[in-house]
Parts: C-alpha cells; structure tokens; sequence
C-alpha cells in the first residue's frame, strides 16, 4: 500500500517533535508520534493533482488557516475526499505547521466499449454497466460490471456466456474499458417436472406457467429459457392458479433448476402440496361502522354459497366492496375478508368486516425504473392520488392493471412511511420489458374472398413513445389479393378511461367473379361502464368498388360463355354475349356492379360483455357483443344493420383440458327510405357453418351469390390436447358442429333466384389448431349434413383462427 512506504519517511519527522497524522487509502487514521492533542495548522499543500485543482481539493479537505486539527478532522477530510470517487489513495500528515495532503487520482474513463456482442446490442449493454464514459474508473465497479453483463446473458438463455474486463490506457490518464463477451451457446430448458400434483397433469400446469420446454420451434420463440426471476414469478402464478380453483391450502415444497453442463441444458423440478379443494360456505358482510347496512351491500358480491372457492373473487369482492363504501362518503372504511374453513364439509366461509380504518393520506407516488414509460401512465391506473385516502385494496388493484398492461416483466408496489404519522409514500418499483413486435406470418386460406396464399407482414408497438399507445401497421399480400392498414388507439382519450383511435384499410381482390377495391376508416370510442361491460361507438367511411374497369372478358363458370366486364349494352338489341352488361350471370350483381363505385357514411355502436379468463386463449367465461351500424350520414347506401353474437366456454376436465364452446349469432339488415343494395347484405358460409365455401349458402341468381337480409347460427366445439405430442408445440385437436341459414332478397320474385327461405344448413367435423409463432391457425375437415342442391361446399379449409 502507498500509504505504508509513507509511514517510514513520517517517523522521521516525528522526531522533529511534530505531531504527524497519516490516514491510509482505507481511510484509518494513524497517529504517528508527538502529543495526541489537535495543533493548529498554518497552510495546506496539495501534492499528485493532475486534473483537480489544489483549490477544490483544499475545500474538500475544510480546514482554514489557523485551525486546530486532530485525528477526526483528518479523518472526515478523508472520508470526504473518498467520496468524490476522484482518487485512489488519499494520504494527509502534517509537518509543523503545515498540513500536506497527497492524493493519486483515479484514472477517467475515455470510452466504454463492447467486444463480441452479438445477442445483446451495445446500447442494451450500456444501460447494464455502471462504469461510464468521463466517469472516474474504479476496478470493483468495473467487476461487478462483469457480473452484470453475465447475469444479462443468463437471461436471454446465455448462462455459459464468459466475461472480462481490460483497460486501455490513452493520453492524459484516460483509459479505454473494454468488456469482452464470448457468448457461448444457448442455454435452454430441457425439461420441466411436477411432483406432488394429482388434480392437474403436468400437461395442463405447463400451460399456466410461462416457462417452457425446447421444443422443434425453439429458435422462434424466447419462453424456454431459463431466468430465476421468471420461475418466482412462475411459482407466483401457480399459486394463484391452485387458489383459483378451490385449493386454498396450496403451497408450492420446492423448484430447483439443475443445469447440465456438459449438455448446457436445464432441469427444473417443481414440488408442489396441493390440500384439499373447497367451495365457499356461508357469506355474509359484518359493518361496524355506522351508516353502512352491511346487508343492502350484497349487490357487491362475487362471491357465492356453493361456487368453487376462487381468491379472485374474494379479491373482486373486495375492490367491489372497497369502491361501494367509497360512494357513500366512507373514504378510509376498510374491508377484510375473515375465512372460517370446515374441514368436514370442505367449504370456506367469508366475512366480510367493515371497519373504520386509520385516517391514512397518500403522500406520493414515487415510480421507479421506468426507463421508457412515462410516468403519467403509470400513475393513471391508480385510483388514488396524492392526497386521498389511503386506501390497500385499490393500491393492489392497481398493480394487478400495470401487470395487464404488458409494459413491464416485474411490478412491485410497496409502501413507506410518509413526513407525517399519517402520510404514506406508494412506490411502485418496475422493470420494462419490450413491447414492439414484427410478425412475419403466411399460409393458405380457402373458400373466402381472400382465397389462396397468403402473407402478412405487420409492426405492433403497444407503448408508443412510452405513452402506452398502441400502434399496428400490416400489409397483406396474395396470389390476387393486396391489403393495407393503419391502426392507432390511445387507451386514455382526454386523461380519461377512454379507449379512442382510428383505423384506415384498403384492400383489393381479383379472386372472385368480380373484382372488389375498398378504401375506407374508421374513429371509434369505448368507454367502460363495469369491469366486464363495455360500450362502443364508431364514426365509418368507406368506397367500394366493383367490377373490372379492364374490358377482360370472363367466362361463366358453369356454362363457359363469355362476359363482357364493360358497363352499358353497345347493342340496342342485346345481343353481344348475353347481352351487357354481363359480368356474372346474375343481373342484379351486374347491375350493382355497374353503379360503383359506392361511398358508405355510417355511425355505429356496441356493447360487450367479456368475462373470458384469458382473451388469447379462454377457458372459462362469456364473450357477447350486440350492436347497430346505421348508414345514410351522406354516401350512397342507406341502411340499419344489426348484429349479435356471443360465445360461452366452459373447462369441462381441469384434468384432461377438455374446453367446451358454444356460440351463436344472428344478423338483419334493412334499408332506410330506398331500395336495399345488393352489396349491403349478409354474405356467409364457412364463417358460420364450416364445410360450406365463402358465400356458399344463401340465395343464388343463375347460381351467383345474391347473399341475405337475415342470418342466424349456432355452433358446438370441443378442444383439447393431442395424445402423444407436446404440448410446447402448441397443437390442440377440436371436435365441432355448426347450423345455420342465411335467407331474404330485396325482390325474390326475379327470375332464377333459388334458396330466398330459411333452410337450415348443417355440418360436423374436426380440426388442427395450432398456436403457431406467426399467430393462430387452423384447418378444419367438416362434412356437410344438411345443405341445398345450389350450395357450394368445401370440406377443408385452412386458415387463420379466431376463438371467438
């Protein structure tokens, strides 16, 4: 050490009866010799500076000509020193009246630099590492830097990444710190294990946590790699899922990670003790504050006698609850659950207590290590604000709304006391995570307008700017199709919960008998009334056009004869072809086709009620929608359309992951003060009765597509794992049955026009879902059971999927 080569040369002086003080790099003062009491110092020397002016360090050192100065003055002037991370060694001793301060300054960091990197960009790297540019190098920082880097590699699924750190010296003691990455192969989970689980196979646990096992499509996919925070987070989600479904005694024994590294692989194995599964009992609501009637709260409750027991709903129960006392003037009125649990019936039963809480405010609500996110968002999802109430059960709720955003891997909302006994500082600590995507996805889709290959590309950004706006931009493209889109929603239009934006499309499709071109947009609104219900209203414009502008003639599929694609009969007596115009062997299609293009001006609005446990994938819950399109708001059509739908699913074996669907939809159309446009019906078929073509059932004219006024459809479907194939690879099988008609023409009395009734058409089949990385898709084999002579079929098809 420096400072100990300095303690032999302060001996000597020692002997000049001077009292001499010595402070090591480790900041311990030493008296060397001569009296222990503090002698006043006449000047101060400053020796080693290079780049620190001998005035700055003078004022660090705070000792003034004339002072007395002792052990603890040059103790903290060192201390001070050292905290300024300017120097590596500090020495201060003192000759006589002169107090000498020798210092060695920490070399400054010319430049941070990356070597190696492959998987993670340099700017990434730079966010991990405390070391910095024009910043002073410190060694241990710089190791723990390494550590870090290391740490950043474990969780892209890099835990065999080897990392150093050298420096290279430049001019003016600056150095270069390079931190050399070898990023060694891919750590992956080779294996994930359960044990102690009997209700649920070890199937359908995999499906709850979001670490996965390396499958054939592993390079596509980022979820089997293994990240300790990730099996926590893994482990909170099992709880919630086993609390979820009546196992309120779950607890998780163990989850260790074993790696391979020979094989460079992961075994994790996770020990869990399930208990006993039980209902709710007796619920009942207890106030203790008055001018609460616990009893005309029932209303609240989600909870009921009977019901599988579910910490979700005693946790909606108590927001509900939390919120209903709230409106009556009750702001620091708390609500806690009290379980009473019978081991002979296993049922649990609730109180509800109603208490007066302690008058606690919020003080503030710090956000912390959002990087990206504005804080704004953040703070909107919180019901409180600085200086209301304080209240857990919506600061919880809270957490759970920035956990669903999707902005960030980890949120945690902790408390602290506040500058007075009843304030109390919320912070919310979160990590980002990335919230862009660029999709590649393509297939082949049959039977539709869109039929044949197809590809899309598209740009979804759910956090835009960090505003927590949504951005998607996508293009499609076909064999003989081509479409274009634009969408952006802010979710909180006007600093309120309003989900507002706009969408913009064209699209063009030379597939059919005819050719179709659409441009067009929309603005749209949803307001939230409930949690589950939800209302919605759109401004819509569009064009359209029809037909082929080309002069191309097209033959008739059934009869081979020519059309004619040009508008207006240039023989007065009909005889050309047909007689024109003639682009199908339907007069009312020619006819419209002839008056497009067509402009649309419509206002429409909805309501949703969505309680489907997971949007992606549902197993439980409703899904309804009911709205009205009303068009004549300027443009050439004048129409009322109204439409519902709705879808029921149902987890028929938690054990076996059997989920049932039913749904069903109807549909009128009706004109407004003028004839109905042909183009303004209903065009169905597989979209409602699988085993049909796109406009495969419905009135026909001379076989062409007319479709309906009406619609109406039901649908049966069970899903379900396939025997002997992983489930990492995303495949379920589905057993289905589908009816329904579609019927009704603006004048069914024109000549050739078939199939104007209702008609029930039927079909049951199966199909192949698979959750692919390019988005869903499905092919489907249906056989037709019920159908008319001049449907069209189409036992396979083959596209993207929808649950709902």
């Amino acid at each position: 050490m420096k400072a100990g080569s300095k303690l032999l040369g302060a001996l000597s002086a020692a002997a000049l009866s001077s009292t001499v003080l010595a402070v090591s790099a480790v900041g311990l003062p030493v008296v060397m010799a001569g009296p222990a009491q503090a002698q006043a110092v006449s000047n101060i020397q400053v020796r080693g500076n290079q780049r620190v002016e001998a005035d700055t360090i003078r004022s660090l050192v705070q000792v003034s000509p004339g002072q007395n100065v002792g052990a603890a003055e040059v103790d903290a002037a060192v201390t001070r020193l050292f905290a300024t991370g300017l120097f590596s060694d500090v020495r201060i001793s003192r000759s006589g009246g002169t107090l000498l301060v020798e210092v060695d300054e920490n070399q400054i960091v010319n430049d941070v630099v990356f070597e190696g990197n492959r998987r993670i960009r340099d700017e990434q790297l730079s966010a991990t590492v405390q070391t910095s540019a024009r910043a002073a190098y410190n060694a241990s920082t710089a190791q723990a830097d390494v550590e870090a880097i290391r740490a950043a590699y474990t969780r892209v699924g890099r835990s065999d990444a080897v990392v150093s750190v050298q420096t290279v010296p430049v001019e003016n003691n600056r150095v270069n710190v390079v931190f050399t990455v070898n990023e060694g192969d891919r750590t992956r989970i080779e294996q994930i294990n359960f044990v102690g689980n009997n209700a649920f196979g070890d199937g359908r646990l995999k499906e709850v946590i979001a670490l996965r096992e390396t499958g054939i499509l592993g390079f596509l996919q980022r979820s089997d790699i293994y990240d300790e925070e990730r099996l926590r987070a893994d482990e909170e989600t099992l709880r919630r899922f086993y609390y979820n479904r009546g196992f309120a005694d779950f607890r998780i024994v163990s989850s260790v990670a074993e790696l391979d590294e020979g094989r460079n692989q992961y075994f994790i194995t996770i020990t869990v003790e399930e208990g006993e599964r039980y209902a709710f009992g007796n619920i009942n609501i207890d106030s203790t504050v008055p001018g609460i009637d616990g009893e005309a709260l029932r209303s609240e409750l989600e909870t009921r006698q009977g019901d599988t027991y579910s910490a979700e709903k005693v946790e909606d129960t108590l927001v509900n609850l939390t919120n209903a006392v709230a409106a009556q003037g009750y702001a620091f009125a708390q609500v806690t659950p009290r379980g009473n649990r019978d081991f002979s019936s296993n049922t649990i039963s609730i109180d509800y207590v109603i208490d007066q809480g302690p008058r606690a405010y919020v003080e503030r609500i710090e956000i912390r290590g959002n990087t990206k996110t504005r804080d704004y968002v953040i703070r909107r999802e919180f019901d409180v604000s600085e200086g209301d109430a304080f209240n857990q059960v919506l600061i919880q709720r809270a957490r759970q709304r920035l956990e669903a955003l999707r902005f960030f891997e980890r949120v945690n909302v902790s408390t602290a006391p506040g500058s007075e006994p009843d304030r109390v500082v919320v912070i919310v600590q979160v990590a980002e995570q990335a919230t862009g995507e660029f999709s590649v996805g393509g297939g082949y889709t049959t039977g539709g307008e869109n039929s044949g290959p197809v590809a899309e590309v598209s740009v979804t950004e759910r956090n835009f700017l960090g505003r927590g706006q949504f951005v998607r931009v996508s293009a499609g493209f076909g064999e003989e199709t081509r479409s274009y889109g634009l969408s952006f929603t802010e979710p909180y239009f006007l600093g309120r919960r309003l989900a507002a934006g706009f969408d913009i499309y064209h699209s063009q499709n030379t597939s059919g008998s005819y050719d179709i071109e659409r441009t067009g947009g929309s603005l749209r609104i949803a307001a939230p009334i409930t949690n589950d219900l939800t209302a919605q209203f759109a401004y819509n414009y569009k064009e359209e056009t029809f037909g082929d502008d080309t002069g191309v003639t097209r033959l008739d599929p059934v009869s081979g004869n020519p059309f004619l694609s040009t508008c207006g009969n240039p023989d007065p007596n009909g005889t050309t072809g047909w007689g024109a115009p003639l682009f199908t062997a339907s007069p009312i299609i020619n006819e419209a086709i002839c008056d497009s293009p067509y402009t649309t001006s419509s206002v429409s609005y909805a309501l949703t009620y969505n309680t489907l446990d997971n949007q992606n994938d549902p197993r439980e819950g409703f899904f309804v929608q009911a709205g009205q399109e009303i068009a004549g708001l300027g443009g050439d059509a004048e129409f009322l359309r109204s439409t519902a739908r709705a879808s029921m699913f149902s987890l028929l074996s938690e054990e076996y992951d059997l989920i049932g669907q039913l749904s069903g939809g109807a549909g009128n159309v009706t004109a407004l003060g003028g004839d109905l446009r042909v183009f303004d019906n209903f065009f169905k078929g597989q979209d409602i009765v699988r085993g049909f073509r796109y406009q495969g059932i419905g009135p026909r004219q001379n076989g062409v597509a007319l479709g309906g006024e009406n619609y109406v459809n039901a649908s049966a479907e069970v899903t379900f794992p396939l025997p002997l194939v992983s489930r990492d690879f995303g495949f379920r099988g589905a057993a289905f049955a589908d009816a329904g008609s579609l019927w009704g023409v603006e004048d069914s009395s024109l000549e050739g026009i078939q199939g104007d009734d209702f008609a029930l058409r039927a079909s049951a089949g199966v199909g192949l879902i698979w959750a692919s990385p390019f988005g869903p898709l499905r092919v489907n084999y249906a056989v037709p059971l019920a159908e008319e002579d001049f449907d069209r079929t189409q036992e396979f098809s083959f596209g993207f999927s929808s649950r709902f």
